[in-house]
């Protein structure tokens, strides 16, 4: 009875924490973008309305996701290949290619980073971070991960893969799964001379990358000297940075912001969070980062319980990607790191991502709900052994 009502808790605290950063974002992807289509506040912008539909299906998809058995995905599956995750990770490796073919892929504001279906405009990079995460989380806990060539190696090809599919077009996203990526490999306590032999040349990729391309070397010479251009890179930074000093403790007020008129680029995607402080000041940002620790808390909470391994790395993977993202997001925001072009996550403006990420918090949500103990894990592959060893009566 206690235990129940305290897994009950957790779920109440991740619904809680989703639908409070869901929210923040409809509200303040409307404020943001009602001012610049020039309408009034109180009636929705054509973006803050398409914003809102995506927030209840993404609100839909957590509430469904969050009731399926998360054990469908690895416990139940002795071979990778019968397993959803495969199938998750080749649709999304294909779709990271299909971005790439002229005719296929969109391109918007010079970034071919989007496929069209319909009305719908799917980003693939979104499917490639959670197919990354549910990927590591199955093989780090059920393949013997001690051997390089036969354990570690082959889980770092397909990630390798999918990341240098999205850093062609999206070098930010792509930087954010190999750091996710090095974080579940030190959780799933793989030898640390394994890690450096991969570590290394990817470092080297990265650094080819950033170079070999003259805007990402430009971003980076901006935010070392901001002011030195300030109506060229290094205007982005400078207007973020004035929506947080005239911010202060309360903010302008909802929809009372200055920036956003035109002066604050990306305000509804990469720089909404400098909209927030603006418009509701520190309270406002203390509030967004709270949500998201109480979504990392859960996880961590669920890492902790006596459950299956897969269950508790596939929520550190959840908490790590959340996390890094945001982290990531609010630092651009605040000059602290060169712009990545990575967008808050639950908040920022956007469709096909919105949905995706809360599917993966829906898996979060079941892991709460349903708890597998290490020995029903034991159970249920001898019972998969068995039945694999059984012999089949042929008919004369």
């Amino acid at each position: 009875m206690d235990a129940s009502i305290y897994r009950l808790r957790h779920q109440d605290i991740l619904t809680f924490c989703v639908l409070g950063l869901l929210c923040i974002g409809v509200l303040m992807v409307q404020s943001a973008s009602s001012s610049v289509t020039g309408e009034l506040h109180w009636k929705w912008s054509l973006l803050g309305a398409k914003h809102l539909r995506f927030a209840i299906g993404a609100v839909v998809t957590f509430w469904i996701v969050g009731r399926v058995d998360y054990a469908f995905l690895g416990v139940r599956y002795r071979s990778l290949w019968r397993s959803p995750i495969t199938w998750t990770s080749i649709a999304a490796a294909l779709t990271c290619a299909a971005v790439l073919v002229p005719g296929i892929g969109m391109s918007v504001n010079g970034a071919r980073r989007w496929i069209k279906l319909g009305p719908i405009q799917i980003q693939p990079s979104e499917l490639a971070k959670w197919a990354t995460v549910l990927f590591l989380s199955y093989w780090l806990t059920r393949k013997p991960t001690e051997r390089f060539f036969r354990g570690f190696l082959p889980a770092m090809l397909p990630v390798g893969a999918l990341c240098l599919l999205v850093v062609i077009q999206d070098f930010g996203t792509a930087a954010l799964i190999a750091i996710c990526a090095f974080t579940m490999l030190l959780a799933g306590r793989i030898k640390l001379r394994h890690i450096l032999i991969v570590l290394v040349p990817a470092v080297m990729a990265g650094t080819w990358f950033i170079t070999h391309k003259a805007y990402r070397m430009k971003r980076i010479m901006a935010f070392m000297h901001p002011w030195e251009n300030p109506q060229g890179e290094g205007y982005h930074m400078i207007q973020s940075l004035l929506s947080f000093s005239t911010g202060g403790i309360f903010g302008r007020g909802l929809g009372n912001g200055i920036q956003k008129l035109g002066y604050l680029p990306e305000d509804t995607t990469d720089f909404i969070f400098a909209v927030i402080c603006e418009e509701l000041g520190l309270f406002g940002a203390m509030l967004t980062v709270a949500l998201y620790l109480g979504v990392v808390f859960v996880a961590w909470q669920m890492i902790r319980q006596k459950r299956d391994d897969f269950g508790k790395m596939l929520a550190f993977g959840i908490a790590s990607m959340l996390g890094l993202q945001a982290a990531i997001n609010i630092a651009v925001a605040t000059v602290s790191v060169p712009t990545k072009g990575l967008s808050l996550p639950l908040i920022s403006a956007g469709g096909s991502g919105l949905v995706i990420t809360c599917a993966a918090l829906g898996l979060l949500c079941s892991i709460t709900r349903f708890k597998h103990r290490p020995e029903m894990v034991e159970v249920e592959e001898r019972k998969m052994s068995a039945r694999a060893a059984r012999p089949v009566n042929a008919e004369c």
